[in-house]
């Protein structure tokens, strides 16, 4: 049995690669010859984000792919992410080196319940933070990032009451933001969740000149204390731009790696969960591998596919998102 027939029979990761084998050369090859686009996300490993041709958070992923002229999208990153892709995508590939690389926020909203709640409230429209299904996608009526979700909900007119879903963290953080008073969903990230305030007081004390900076998907008591709160980008961008020299993060690990190459003069702190384990890793970002890149590219799978049906009322509060964002000088 040669090599791909393993990987279609036995199972995709059952395929032995050549360990003299350079994969940061072969996947740049194999970016030439199958005029495929390498999309990562901030919290893929070190590597990926490497031979990645763009890194982002969802906002910029969102558009990137959306403006594509590559054949084939290699999503590095989670599986609602490639969704998205092909969403915006439907005649390319949309390749996802590791089909498991799921995400806790997205499976916090299953689509029939979310489809119950939603009727007991007809008079609420739908915005759905990006972190979801497409089945809740093609349920609300606007998708919005991190990046732009206060300028999605300024847009609605203020007496148009609002389900927002699946982030309760990211939901309340905009209630205050706004003075709205959204019907939140009750989900939430297991990595933006599992900080701890007490051990974040115990670091900021023993790094008196750090600031805190905190994605708005973490826990009020955490986004109380922070010095900034943004996305992955605008934590990035706030980390070159601001004065201080010490930082300590809340957010996913896999920043830091951006955080350090732009800013090598700085030092970047995780903040501590509250346990002993790394948590503030994301086990499902982090399931994708090098070398589950490359076999990804090889042999042109796992791939995302999706019913047209789906897919069509997936995109409609996609584009309306990417709309309101381009209207309101989030892209270009």
């Amino acid at each position: 049995m040669n090599t791909q027939e393993m990987v279609l029979e036995k199972g995709f990761y059952d395929a032995v690669i050549d360990p003299h084998l350079d994969l940061f050369a072969e996947i740049d090859r194999l970016k030439k010859e199958k005029n495929a686009v390498i999309l990562a996300h901030f919290y893929q490993e070190p590597d990926i984000q490497d031979v990645a041709d763009y890194i982002g958070d969802s906002l910029g992923l969102a558009q990137k792919a959306k403006e594509t002229d590559a054949d084939r999208i290699v999503f590095a990153g989670v599986h609602f992410m490639a969704e998205t892709a092909k969403i915006l995508n439907p005649t390319k590939k949309v390749l996802l080196p590791d089909l498991k690389a799921g995400c806790s926020l997205a499976d916090s909203a299953p689509a029939p319940l979310f489809r119950l709640f939603k009727e007991k409230h007809p008079n609420h429209i739908v915005v759905s933070y990006i972190n979801c299904t497409a089945e809740i996608k093609a349920l609300s009526d606007i998708i919005c990032t991190s990046s732009n979700a206060v300028k999605i909900i300024e847009s609605i007119p203020p007496d148009q009451p609002i389900i927002f879903a699946p982030d309760k963290n990211l939901g309340a953080w905009i209630n205050k933001k706004t003075g709205r008073d959204m019907l939140l969903w009750n989900g939430s990230c297991m990595v933006h969740e599992i900080f701890s305030l007490e051990k974040i007081t115990k670091l900021k004390m023993r790094h008196p000149n750090a600031r805190l900076i905190a994605h708005p998907e973490c826990e009020d008591p955490v986004l109380a204390v922070a010095d900034y709160i943004g996305s992955t980008t605008q934590l990035l961008k706030f980390s070159e731009t601001d004065s201080h020299n010490e930082y300590i993060v809340a957010t996913e690990t896999g920043i830091l790696h951006q955080m350090q190459q732009r800013s090598p003069g700085k030092t970047f702190i995780p903040a501590p969960p509250d346990n002993s384990c790394a948590c503030n890793d994301c086990p499902h970002m982090k399931r994708n591998t090098l070398e589950k890149l490359y076999l990804c590219m090889q042999y042109e799978t796992p791939e995302i596919t999706m019913d047209e049906p789906l897919r069509l009322a997936a995109k409609k509060p996609m584009d309306r998102m990417l709309e309101i964002s381009k209207a309101a000088g989030l892209i270009g």
